[in-house]
Formats: structure tokens, sequence, C-alpha cells
């Protein structure tokens, strides 16, 4: 669920969504992992929620994985 009602909204895909976003604003291009690096350095989340945050940025078309590289889609 993107905003469920039973946990703290900064525990949601939406949220930490939107900071894997922004962070892939800025580098357009980033390996998995780095990109990962780079989110625990904004926020504290589990490599889990990682990845549902980034099958979320896939599903509405803004980011895709190429060769192990996460890109932004313009």
């Amino acid at each position: 669920m993107l905003l469920p009602d039973n946990i703290h909204p900064d525990n949601s895909v939406y949220y930490n969504g939107a900071i894997v976003l922004k962070i892939l604003q800025e580098y357009k291009k980033v390996e998995l992992l780095e990109l990962y690096e780079k989110v625990r350095e904004v926020k504290t989340i589990s490599f889990p929620l990682f990845i549902l945050c980034l099958d979320w940025l896939y599903l509405i078309d803004v980011a895709v994985l190429n060769s192990g590289d996460v890109e932004l889609c313009l």
C-alpha cells in the first residue's frame, strides 16, 4: 500500500519513493547499490523497502533498471 493508515507515513512506499526519486533527479543514472547507499545517507530504510520503492517508480514510468544501473526516465 502506498499510503497505509496503520503505519507512520514516513515508512510508506510513497514517501520513501520520493526520496529515491529526488536522488535519481540529481544523478540521472546510478548503480543500484550506490543508489541505495545514497538513499541511506538521507534516511535509514531497509533494502526490501528500497526495492519496493524502485518497483513503484518503475510502474509509474519514472525509473528503469538497465544493466545494474537505475536510470531516470525523462
